[in-house]
């Protein structure tokens, strides 16, 4: 199916042909190209890439390409594929070199750079065999320097790299060049830090499987490139591509290097982009459009850069901090704005987060009637809907609205072995079927690399059935009938690479918002990673929203995002914040430890080594410290939410 673009609405923002682009870019140091989505960012990409090919076709030249793998180009090798199938570009005339491999690995695994470039781009254009230089990552120890030096001499035998396209890690890696790496440095066996081996562990299925080393070009073989293009996609690389397009040159983030290089091009996301000058504070650099909400994006700025409550700000601190247009603009005084602002916050705040019976609703961020509602929680994984906004869910659920529950996917891959034998092992001794030993068996002989045997991803899928099942219990909802697994076919790959969404995906979401007609959904509105599970899943409910559209319930419905366990919505793009008490706060607690297989140990922590209901805590606590500093009354703790519609 055509690719989405899931992005949620910021009005407000630069006021378009205001200001000359040299003055909106001023603490730009590299020239950056800001896409709506990563499809069309991609898309630009491969159609500079085909342009260098076609430019050297014309001549009879060779084109020679530096490519980089990992997630960053999976569009941009989608793009190349297409536009080769149906606009015959051929790749007869490419030479390519790629970026970076494991050591040791063998070309045949699926974590591989190798297999992973042939699979997604080499098997299916027509480049000659020949032509194809990718590190060997087979060869012993001893041979590996002297391998480097070849691979070296060969792009230096091709007259150097005519365009290199990279991705960055969110430390700023190159390929594998750490932080801390010279400019100076060639291709060479380099050791991995542990937060590049943490980065790419779930594809490893667990940190202790990833190789310890890697071979990579030297930052000083990259900036050799005649063309260099950095892409980056989602807001988990906003704070890199904010160092590495306005911060100082520092080898703790060795992408900054690319400062000095004559001919980069940074291509990014809106997501991606969001820490820029020009994107987080426009203010700072030209003339900006002043609708409500982001009058309350720039106050909230300007209480976090002057320390101070809403109602405390000054005349003084909007002047001294390049927000006097804003007081020209709205034509309104600064004690005026404190209020309006300070009011569009307060009324954020609601304990009723399905609507108060029987009140005025017309300050509320959700409505009186009907109540009660039918909701519609849609959980990425079996943990998610507790994690992100189980004190919501407990509370709709005492305030007598009809709730049910639908777990996306099956969450069958982020469950360990041994926890599968300790359940087998538990139901042994309860007296039931005993299938410990023939479980056994099966895991021992996994084959590293490969998708799990369908038998233990079934026994794996029931685990965290079951967990979410007791979750649901815990907060008070105890008919089964509304928790619904869909198990989503695009995540059912027996491996940690998915497949694309398909109308199939739609098709099962659709069918349950027909069977119960919500009045309001919840669903994770994470925008960071462009291909990951959650990102996958909103765009499954929206595209089934779409195809149900014009049916008559959907005009009663609201649509209510929650983020997942790693990061929670700004403030000042919060619609409803649902203030928690000691004791939900506890119930919800108690409801994360129901998810026994997520508890202490689980395959992909992210770097947040803590466990889920810590996370929780820390984030639900944090944003109640926040309202409380803007001069909100003092709650335990506030999840938030955004309304999409």
């Amino acid at each position: 199916m055509a690719a989405r673009n899931y992005k949620l609405n910021k009005p407000g923002g630069l006021k378009p042909g205001a200001d000359p682009a040299d003055i909106i870019r001023k603490f730009e140091k590299v020239y950056t190209n800001i896409f709506t989505s990563e499809s069309s960012g991609s898309m630009y990409v491969a159609r500079e890439i085909e342009n260098c090919i076609r430019e050297k076709q014309k001549f009879g030249e060779l084109c020679i390409l530096g490519i980089t793998t990992g997630k960053s180009p999976v569009g941009v090798f989608r793009a190349l594929v297409e536009i080769h199938k149906k606009e015959n570009l051929s790749f007869r005339n490419v030479v390519v070199f790629s970026l970076d491999e494991f050591f040791p690995i063998s070309p045949k695994e699926q974590q591989s750079r190798n297999w992973l470039i042939h699979e997604s781009l080499l098997d299916h254009v027509d480049i000659l065999p020949e032509n194809i230089h990718i590190p060997d990552s087979t060869l012993p120890l001893d041979k590996v320097a002297a391998f480097c030096r070849d691979y070296e001499a060969k792009i230096e035998e091709y007259g150097g790299l005519d365009l290199l396209f990279l991705g960055t890690g969110v430390q700023g890696q190159l390929g594998f060049n750490e932080p801390g790496s010279y400019t100076n440095t060639r291709t060479r066996l380099v050791a991995l830090g542990n937060e590049s081996r943490q980065a790419v562990s779930s594809i490893f299925y667990g940190i202790d499987n990833v190789p310890r080393k890697a071979i990579t070009m030297g930052l000083g073989t990259i900036l050799k490139a005649k063309r260099i293009i950095l892409m980056a996609w989602g807001e988990e690389k906003a704070t890199v591509i904010k160092d590495i397009v306005e911060g100082e040159e520092n080898s703790a983030t060795p992408a900054t290097c690319l400062q000095k290089h004559p001919n980069i091009e940074v291509v990014v996301d809106e997501g991606a982009s969001q820490e820029l000058t020009r994107v987080k504070t426009p203010w700072l650099v030209g003339t900006c459009l002043w609708p409500e909400r982001f009058i309350r994006t720039a106050v909230l700025w300007l209480c976090r850069k002057v320390d101070k409550p809403i109602l405390k700000l000054t005349y003084q601190d909007y002047i001294d901090n390049r927000l006097g247009q804003l007081l020209e603009a709205t034509g309104q005084t600064y004690d005026m704005i404190n209020i309006q602002v300070f009011n569009d916050l307060q009324h954020t705040i609601s304990g009723w987060p399905g609507g108060k019976p029987n009140a005025d609703d017309s300050t509320r961020p959700e409505r009186a009637t009907p109540y009660p509602k039918r909701v519609l929680i849609f959980s990425p994984h079996p943990d998610d809907d507790v994690i992100s906004m189980g004190g919501t869910f407990i509370r709709l659920i005492a305030q007598g609205h009809d709730v049910h529950v639908a777990y996306q996917t099956s969450g069958n891959i982020a469950v360990l072995d041994d926890i599968v034998l300790q359940t087998l092992d538990t139901a042994r001794e309860c007296g039931f079927v005993d299938r410990y030993n023939e479980v056994q068996e099966i895991i021992n002989n996994k084959k590293k690399g490969e998708a799990e045997p369908i038998e233990l991803r079934r026994l794996k899928g029931s685990i965290r059935r079951a967990e979410a099942k007791a979750a649901c219990r815990q907060m008070g909802l105890t008919d089964p009938s509304h928790v619904h697994f869909l198990n989503l076919p695009f995540y059912e790959t027996g491996g940690v690479k998915k497949g694309l969404l398909t109308d199939k995906d739609i098709q099962i979401v659709v069918d349950l918002l027909r069977e119960i007609k919500p009045h309001q959904i919840y669903a994770a509105g994470d925008l960071s990673d462009p291909h990951g599970t959650h990102r996958v899943c909103i765009e499954a409910v929206l595209a089934a929203m779409e195809v149900v559209q014009d049916e008559e319930w959907v005009k009663e419905c609201r649509l209510w995002l929650y983020r997942g366990a790693w990061q929670e919505w700004d403030l000042d793009m919060v619609d409803m914040a649902v203030p928690l008490s000691p004791d939900e706060v506890i119930q919800k607690r108690h409801a994360i430890y129901r998810h026994l297989s997520q508890k202490d140990i689980v395959p992909f922590p992210g770097e947040d080594k803590r466990e889920f209901w810590q996370r929780a805590e820390e984030r639900n606590q944090n944003t109640a410290r926040l309202y409380d500093k803007l001069g909100m009354a003092e709650y335990q703790a506030i999840e938030v939410f955004v309304r999409l519609f």
